[in-house]
Parts: structure tokens; C-alpha cells; sequence
């Protein structure tokens, strides 16, 4: 993983690409939502910018400072509620996956 601290933007190594080729879909999505529920603060029942910088190292996202933690927030809210639901989350983490995108959209495609 590594944090492109130049800028506000945040590269980390996709792994979602493997894990979608090795859990198909469905398991991709079950492992997203484990990932949302170690992220969420259990009385929201969301991800909050609280929740998510208390919870980030368990990810291996310690090292992200609070602007790069926000602006993770920001991008994946889609409904202005300062916080992410699962929806939310699943929707982001595949967004931020180029290659996941880039397989997916080939296989709209497909016969």
C-alpha cells in the first residue's frame, strides 16, 4: 500500500480485482460488508469520519491523516450525510478500483 502524501489523493494496492476473481461477486460483496461493519460505529449504523479513524488501522489505514480520512468521506457520501451506509461503502470501494471497473464494464459487454 502505498500514500501518495504530494497530494490529497490516496493510492493504495487493489486487491479487489483478485479477491472478485477468486470469490466471485457475491462473496466480494459479503467480504465488503465485513469490511463496512469493522468500520461502522454501532450505534449509527454507518461509518462516520469518528468511527473510521478510530477503526482505520484494523484496515491498514492508520497512517492516513484526518484531511485524507475525510476526503474518503466525502467522496463515497452520496446523500450529504456526513457518513457512509453500507450502500455507500460497497459503492466506493469498487469505484476506487479501476481494474474491478474496467472487468466489469468489458463484461456488459459480453455475449
Amino acid at each position: 500500500m502505498g500514500v501518495d502524501r504530494g497530494s490529497t489523493s490516496v493510492q493504495f494496492d487493489d486487491f479487489l480485482p483478485s479477491m472478485a476473481k477468486k470469490l466471485g461477486a457475491e462473496g466480494l460483496i459479503q467480504e465488503l460488508c465485513k469490511g463496512f461493519q469493522l468500520l461502522m460505529d454501532p450505534r449509527a449504523g454507518r461509518i462516520t469520519f469518528q468511527s473510521l479513524k478510530r477503526n482505520a488501522a484494523r484496515l491498514g489505514l492508520g497512517e492516513l491523516r484526518d484531511d485524507e480520512l475525510q476526503e474518503m468521506m466525502r467522496e463515497g457520501d452520496m446523500d450529504g450525510d456526513s457518513a457512509l451506509d453500507q450502500t455507500e461503502f460497497c459503492i466506493l470501494m469498487v469505484r476506487l478500483s479501476p481494474e474491478l471497473m474496467e472487468q466489469e464494464s468489458h463484461r456488459m459487454f459480453e455475449c
